[in-house]
């Protein structure tokens, strides 16, 4: 059964909805769950720490640089919303699903 990530284009680029599980064993993407991409780092979610964590593991992952990516909800929240500029919808639709297929 594939899932598929709920990405939505906006005027300035396009969102993406993570969801996130600070204080794990280890960081790495963890696949598609629930329309949001599921993210796992080994930071505590204090003072931003964890945010920084999947910002960085975002980046890597999805080949992005750091100026493209903005965290614009959820930043005390599992549930999070990533604007993604300098990217088409269908692009990062691709990167997203190879980077979630490498994480089984």
């Amino acid at each position: 059964m594939s899932q598929t990530i709920e990405l939505r284009a906006s005027g300035e680029g396009v969102i993406l909805p993570v969801r996130a599980q600070a204080g794990a064993r280890r960081t790495c993407l963890r696949g598609i769950q629930a329309g949001a991409l599921k993210v796992a780092v080994a930071q505590a979610p204090e003072r931003g720490k964890a945010n920084d964590a999947i910002v960085r593991l975002l980046c890597d992952q999805l080949g992005l640089k750091r100026n493209q990516l903005e965290l614009i909800a959820g930043a005390s929240s599992p549930r999070k919303r990533f604007l993604v500029r300098g990217i088409s919808l269908e692009e990062l639709r691709q990167r997203v699903a190879e980077a979630a297929d490498g994480a089984k």
